[in-house]
Formats: C-alpha cells, structure tokens, sequence
C-alpha cells in the first residue's frame, strides 16, 4: 500500500489544497482548517453544509499571510486578531474563535449572501470532527463509484487527508485497521475507527451542489450507530513525515480510548463528517 492523496485546507469548508508532503505533528496537524468563519445570524461556526459554495473557494496561509480566493474575487492580508472572542458552537462542540482583521469577512459574506465573521481557531483540531488525520482506500473508492454508476470516483469529495492505495483488495478494507497501528513513511497513526458523514458528500468538490447520491449509496450496509460511515480517522502517536508515494502498512493493535481523548482529556467526535 501507499499514499496517493494529500490534502487539507487552512480554512474549514474551502476546497482541500493537494500537498506533495505532509508533516505530522502529535496533538492535531497545525495547518488543517486553522480558520474558520462564525455565522452571526445563527451564532455558531458556519456550517459548510449549509453554504457549501465554500467549496468552490481556496485558501492559501504562509504565516503570517492568508490570502482567500472565491469565484468573485480575491482577498490577502496578514493575520491579525482584533480582539472580539466568540464561544460558538460546533455541533454541540462549545469552540473558542477570535476575529481576524483584515478584507477576508467583507469578501466571503458577499460571496454567501450572508454575515460570516473569519476566526482564528483556539484550539487546534477544535473544528475538525474527529482525529487528527482522516483515511480512504482506493478500494473503497471503486465501490462507491460503482454504486453510484461512474467509471471513478477520485475522493475529493471526502476530504481525506490521506487517499491510500490498497491495491486490489476488498472495499471497506479499512474497516479492519480500527484500534490498529497505521504506519504512513515514519509516521504512525492509530486509528480510532470508521468516520461519520452527512449530506456533504453528495456535492460537487470544489464547487458545491449537488451531484451525486453518495449517501443513498452508503445506506443499505454502511451504518454504525445509526450513522453512515465511510473511510477511518486516526490520532497521531508518533510524527513523522508523509510524501507522495510513501508506503503505508498496518501495525499493531493496542487501542484505548484513552488515546482517543482529546488534549484536554475529552472525547472528540467521529471523523471529519460535519460541514
């Protein structure tokens, strides 16, 4: 097996920027979704599947500069905190936000027709549902295509961090690497088990609307506690560096839900499924 899909995207619910490399830090993986925008009408994070024309927008953060484009234009500046703090909610999550000074907010809330404040995330990994990195099989990514009647299906949709080449076997072959050890390169990860999804997955990557029954696809065999699941998500337990064409082999087992709490000793959610 190796690794043939990198991503992960400075802002939560933008598009996933494709990396050639990927370093894995213990406690959460510092560029992935460091931003996010709060929803002022509904006081809570922005839900990306309720706005996910997000999808269609892109990125960029070398510190100190975060520049975001969207299909009606472009915004940079350098990050700068203005001092309004924010507890919003995550999906039951209470998070802690800080607004950002600077053109981003103005852009964005034109773009999506509504008041969405940029912030930059207290906690590491506190708007990402789950583990640290997220997994899916080129195995399992045949059989959805097939279910849903295309000749592919590449996963941008799924907003892995890691897309895995598992060569030709079964589907939901990562199914069974739940409280195992994954060695990516000379990282090893333990994953904590298969993701929750939601109704993102039945839009358009990178664009947003709907374009696929990805989800109905999922639904005759793909439950776990009354939700839908597709891929794994995992913890990191020892850094290391991860490239294009890194081999990946599954390690030992040993998982405790302990490992599976969060830095301040809570239990995270299930995966990267919430928008």
């Amino acid at each position: 097996m190796h690794v043939v899909g990198i991503g992960l995207t400075p802002v939560k619910g933008m598009a996933h920027e494709p990396l050639a490399a990927l370093e894995l830090p213990r406690g959460g993986l510092p560029g992935d979704r460091a931003f996010c925008f709060y929803d002022v009408a509904k006081d809570r994070v922005l839900r990306t599947v309720d706005h996910d024309a997000l999808l269609a927008c892109r990125a960029r953060f070398e510190a100190p500069v975060l520049t975001i484009s969207t299909p009606v234009g472009e915004a940079t500046g350098e990050v700068v905190a203005t001092g309004t703090r924010y507890v919003a909610d995550y999906w039951g999550r209470p998070t802690e936000l800080t607004a950002l000074e600077g053109p981003w907010s103005d852009l964005v809330s034109h773009y999506l027709g509504t008041e969405a404040v940029l912030c930059r995330v207290g906690r590491r990994g506190a708007v990402v549902w789950g583990g640290a990195v997220s997994v899916v099989t080129t195995s399992s990514l045949a059989e959805i295509a097939r279910r849903i009647g295309r000749d592919a299906e590449d996963g941008r949709r799924f907003r892995a961090t890691f897309t895995v080449d598992t060569g030709d076997a079964a589907a939901f072959v990562e199914d069974a690497w739940t409280g195992r050890q994954l060695v990516l390169a000379d990282a090893v990860v333990r994953v904590r088990g298969p993701l929750e999804r939601c109704a993102l997955i039945d839009r358009r990557p990178e664009a947003g609307g709907r374009d696929a029954t990805v989800l109905r696809a999922l639904a005759a065999d793909r439950r776990l506690n009354g939700q839908l699941v597709f891929g794994v998500h995992a913890d990191v337990i020892h850094p290391g560096t991860v490239r294009l064409g890194s081999a990946v082999a599954v390690g030992s087992e040993g998982f405790s839900p302990v490992d599976a709490a969060g830095d301040d000793g809570s239990r995270a959610g299930h995966g990267h499924g919430r928008g």
